[in-house]
């Protein structure tokens, strides 16, 4: 993924710093320990681009986690009914099971996605 460094979507996949992906901006990289999959850094120690550039500010990843959940649950149908051609109820069920089990990374990669709309890699912020 290295190849991909410099790019908003480094940033979004790995949860790296917008500015100069050189940290990730979460405390716990595991979304899956429950307790702390939105706990973030304050700040990045590398750069020092603050995270939460206003109160409430990932409010908006809200408005984005709709889409990325629509991508989830869009790509369990199409693997399950498409796919493997089972049926309506059961691709339900399966559909639900994705959500759920997928629930934190969508939560994170919302705020990767709703972070990137706003901060910008800076080539010059990574060499400081």
């Amino acid at each position: 993924m290295h190849f991909l460094k410099g790019t908003k979507v480094y940033s979004i996949l790995k949860g790296a710093c917008p500015v100069c992906h050189k940290e990730s901006m979460y405390i716990e990289k595991n979304p899956y320990k429950l307790q702390s999959t939105l706990q973030m850094h304050e700040r990045c120690s590398h750069c020092k681009t603050k995270y939460k550039i206003e109160p409430s500010f990932f409010y908006g990843a809200m408005y984005v986690s709709y889409p990325v959940g629509i991508a989830f649950a869009a790509t369990a149908f199409g693997i399950a009914n498409l796919i493997f051609n089972i049926g309506l109820l059961s691709t339900f069920f399966i559909i639900t099971a994705t959500m759920i089990i997928f629930l934190p990374v969508i939560m994170r990669v919302s705020r990767n996605i709703w972070i990137n709309l706003f901060l910008h890699f800076d080539k010059q912020k990574t060499i400081s």
